[in-house]
């Protein structure tokens, strides 16, 4: 693990931060309040390589690892557009990596397309209401008939359903009660969301996080999937699942480290122009200090994100670096973006200044996709060697 940044990190940040600056701060404040999809920064996104950076060579992509990876979602949530701007990728980059890893040659023929941006594979439905986060749960049901799955039931909080043209489908091909061991029985499914709108309800759930992003719930009626669309082994999907979930807490901590050295930064640099009392604010301590707490948060969060990375991208164990790495940079970006507001005051809540929107998302990454109670319980149990409580 090398500390200084090889020169192709280098220019991927500055190719980044070229193509953000295409997209002021009006832009990403507009969708928001319009609760539009940043659709031209989408497009834009795919049509010049991005969504490729971690698809193989020999299927159109740029070949890099988790951590060229991390560093894209880094530089697109530091832009201005916060967690709305990297989330596409990073819903595409998780997916890509199950494909590749397991999927067979049927399914990874999309892969070209998605890396040359004709594809958008931006939707993942696991969460179900009955389960939570217990995805053994799961009661979505496929079962197989001649040379295809049927496959019945409802999903939960599900992002950018509208806006994806394949999906990712996580659903039991053995019902719970019928398994020796609760996690068998899970198996993934490839769908192409172009073919099946007639069995898939999609119904948009309000909420005030990511005001940009559809969330969904999903009913599935009668849904056919070609038995060739499977990814990985059948009953084998939560094993599968597990192997590449390490790449997203990863990830999620790539986008918080970003989001908060870019809410720091606008913080101090309104501390140093506001005056109140005849002095800047950032004279005063009660401004000053807070702000230095969360950034060293920040950058203590960014070591562990790049030893996760490093460790994964060299065929390591990280399961502990990478939860560790997911929880400290969710804490660290929302208590930097909270400092944020509080250092904006009133302005802080103004969609004016943009800070309250970043306040709002930066708490998504506290609760989800993983809790950081479900983060300390994994290492109380597997790390610490604890009695597992559930």
């Amino acid at each position: 693990m090398h500390l200084q940044p090889p020169e192709h990190h280098i220019m991927i940040r500055r190719v980044l931060r070229e193509f953000c600056a295409r997209f002021p701060l009006e832009y990403w404040r507009v969708k928001d309040e319009k609760r539009a999809y940043p659709e031209e920064f989408v497009q834009e996104l795919m049509q010049t390589g991005w969504m490729g950076i971690n698809i193989p060579i020999e299927y159109g992509g740029a070949g890099y690892g988790i951590t060229e990876a991390s560093i894209v979602l880094e530089e697109l949530s530091a832009s201005g557009g916060g967690l709305s701007a990297a989330g596409a990728a990073h819903a595409s980059f998780f997916n890509v990596t199950i494909l590749t890893k397991y999927g067979n040659e049927i399914c990874k023929r999309f892969l070209p397309s998605i890396a040359r941006g004709e594809l958008r594979f931006q939707a993942l439905a696991i969460t179900e209401q009955g389960a939570g986060f217990d995805t053994p749960r799961i009661s979505t049901l496929a079962v197989k008939r001649g040379g295809e799955y049927i496959i019945n039931g409802r999903k939960v909080w599900i992002s950018r359903v509208k806006h994806s043209d394949l999906m990712l489908l996580v659903a039991r091909t053995t019902p719970y009660d019928e398994v020796k061991k609760r996690t068998d029985g899970i198996t993934l499914f490839l769908v192409d969301l172009r073919k099946n709108k007639d069995s898939i309800f999609v119904r948009e759930i309000p909420n005030n996080v990511r005001r940009m992003v559809d969330t969904n719930e999903l009913i599935i009626e009668e849904l056919a999937v070609p038995e060739e669309y499977v990814i990985g082994e059948v009953g084998r999907g939560f094993y599968h699942l597990l192997e590449v979930i390490n790449a997203e807490r990863i990830e999620i901590a790539a986008e918080c480290v970003g989001l908060g050295r870019y809410v720091i930064k606008r913080a101090v640099e309104y501390a140093k122009n506001r005056v109140v009392f005849d002095r800047p604010i950032g004279m005063n301590q009660a401004i000053a200090h807070p702000l230095s707490d969360a950034y060293m948060r920040i950058e203590a969060a960014d070591l562990m994100r790049y030893r996760a990375a490093w460790l994964y991208d060299s065929d390591q164990p990280c399961g502990a670096e990478a939860n560790m790495a997911k929880y400290l940079a969710a804490e660290a970006c929302y208590h930097a973006c909270d400092r944020a507001v509080q250092t904006f005051g009133g302005n802080g809540l103004s969609a004016e200044t943009d800070i309250e929107r970043y306040w709002r998302e930066s708490r998504l990454y506290i609760l989800a996709p993983i809790s950081q109670e479900m983060v300390l319980n994994y290492l109380s149990h597997n790390v610490l060697g604890l009695p597992k409580s559930y």
